[in-house]
Protein backbone atom coordinates (compact mmCIF):
# COMPACT_ATOMS: atom_id res chain seq x y z
CA UNK A 1 0.00 0.00 0.00
CA UNK A 2 3.12 2.36 0.73
CA UNK A 3 4.46 2.08 -2.85
CA UNK A 4 1.29 2.52 -4.70
CA UNK A 5 1.23 6.07 -2.77
CA UNK A 6 5.10 6.53 -3.37
CA UNK A 7 4.43 5.77 -6.47
CA UNK A 8 0.90 8.14 -7.02
CA UNK A 9 3.53 10.93 -5.25
CA UNK A 10 5.60 10.45 -7.70
CA UNK A 11 3.32 10.26 -10.79
CA UNK A 12 1.62 13.95 -9.13
CA UNK A 13 5.14 15.51 -8.89
CA UNK A 14 6.10 14.94 -12.82
CA UNK A 15 2.85 15.82 -13.61
CA UNK A 16 3.46 18.90 -11.92
CA UNK A 17 6.80 19.85 -13.55
CA UNK A 18 5.19 18.84 -16.80
CA UNK A 19 2.57 21.28 -16.44
CA UNK A 20 4.68 24.18 -15.33
CA UNK A 21 7.23 23.50 -17.89
CA UNK A 22 3.97 23.60 -20.28
CA UNK A 23 3.30 26.68 -18.81
CA UNK A 24 6.46 28.31 -19.40
CA UNK A 25 6.70 27.40 -22.85
CA UNK A 26 3.38 29.21 -23.37
CA UNK A 27 4.69 32.19 -22.06
CA UNK A 28 7.46 31.81 -23.88
CA UNK A 29 6.02 31.89 -26.75
CA UNK A 30 3.15 34.15 -26.54
CA UNK A 31 5.89 36.49 -25.54
CA UNK A 32 7.14 36.06 -29.37
CA UNK A 33 4.19 37.72 -30.48
CA UNK A 34 3.35 40.18 -27.94
CA UNK A 35 6.47 41.72 -27.43
CA UNK A 36 6.65 44.07 -30.51
CA UNK A 37 3.09 45.16 -28.83
CA UNK A 38 5.27 47.29 -26.06
CA UNK A 39 6.51 50.07 -27.97
CA UNK A 40 3.30 50.99 -28.92
CA UNK A 41 1.50 50.52 -25.23
CA UNK A 42 4.53 52.55 -24.28
CA UNK A 43 3.91 54.81 -26.28
CA UNK A 44 0.15 55.10 -26.06
CA UNK A 45 0.83 55.65 -21.99
CA UNK A 46 3.44 58.69 -22.94
CA UNK A 47 0.89 60.53 -24.93
CA UNK A 48 -1.73 60.11 -22.33
CA UNK A 49 1.12 61.02 -19.36
CA UNK A 50 2.13 63.72 -21.82
CA UNK A 51 -1.59 65.00 -21.83
CA UNK A 52 -1.99 64.84 -18.31
CA UNK A 53 1.67 66.74 -17.45
CA UNK A 54 0.80 69.65 -20.01
CA UNK A 55 -2.80 70.08 -18.01
CA UNK A 56 -0.82 69.65 -14.80
CA UNK A 57 2.23 72.13 -15.38
CA UNK A 58 0.81 75.61 -14.16
CA UNK A 59 0.33 73.34 -10.84
CA UNK A 60 3.59 72.01 -10.67
CA UNK A 61 5.35 75.32 -11.55
CA UNK A 62 3.32 76.87 -8.33
CA UNK A 63 3.89 74.72 -6.05
CA UNK A 64 7.97 74.50 -7.18
CA UNK A 65 7.44 77.94 -6.98
CA UNK A 66 5.73 77.90 -3.38
CA UNK A 67 8.10 75.62 -2.46
CA UNK A 68 11.22 77.56 -3.01
CA UNK A 69 9.60 80.42 -1.50
CA UNK A 70 9.04 78.19 1.69
CA UNK A 71 12.57 76.93 2.08
CA UNK A 72 13.84 80.67 2.01
CA UNK A 73 11.27 81.78 4.53
CA UNK A 74 13.05 78.78 6.96
CA UNK A 75 16.68 79.71 6.12
CA UNK A 76 15.64 83.34 7.28
CA UNK A 77 13.83 81.84 9.99
CA UNK A 78 16.63 79.47 10.93
CA UNK A 79 19.36 82.94 10.90
CA UNK A 80 16.69 84.68 13.60
CA UNK A 81 17.16 81.49 15.69
CA UNK A 82 21.03 82.13 16.02
CA UNK A 83 21.12 78.66 13.68
CA UNK A 84 23.47 79.11 10.52
CA UNK A 85 22.97 77.15 7.29
CA UNK A 86 25.28 74.59 6.41
CA UNK A 87 26.95 75.27 3.08
CA UNK A 88 25.28 72.02 1.56
CA UNK A 89 22.38 73.45 2.10
CA UNK A 90 22.77 76.76 0.88
CA UNK A 91 24.14 75.23 -2.23
CA UNK A 92 21.14 72.42 -2.89
CA UNK A 93 18.94 75.87 -2.58
CA UNK A 94 20.41 77.87 -4.72
CA UNK A 95 20.92 74.63 -7.34
CA UNK A 96 16.73 74.12 -6.97
CA UNK A 97 16.42 77.87 -7.98
CA UNK A 98 18.20 77.89 -11.25
CA UNK A 99 16.55 74.19 -12.46
CA UNK A 100 13.63 75.78 -11.82
CA UNK A 101 13.59 78.78 -13.28
CA UNK A 102 15.30 77.18 -15.90
CA UNK A 103 12.84 75.14 -16.45
CA UNK A 104 9.62 78.08 -15.97
CA UNK A 105 11.58 80.26 -18.63
CA UNK A 106 13.17 78.45 -21.28
CA UNK A 107 10.49 75.17 -21.70
CA UNK A 108 10.93 74.46 -24.75
CA UNK A 109 14.74 74.43 -24.86
CA UNK A 110 15.17 72.13 -22.52
CA UNK A 111 12.31 69.64 -24.36
CA UNK A 112 15.17 69.93 -27.42
CA UNK A 113 18.21 68.68 -25.07
CA UNK A 114 16.24 66.09 -23.35
CA UNK A 115 15.07 65.40 -26.93
CA UNK A 116 18.48 65.37 -28.31
CA UNK A 117 19.93 63.93 -25.69
CA UNK A 118 17.78 60.93 -25.85
CA UNK A 119 17.92 60.23 -29.64
CA UNK A 120 21.19 59.71 -29.78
Amino acid sequence: MDTERASAKASGSRRTIVASLAALGSVVLASSCCLPMFPFIFAAGAAGSSAFFSRARPFLLAASLLSIAFAFYQRWQAKKCQCKPTLLSTVVLWFSVVVVLTFFLFPQVIANLVANFLAG
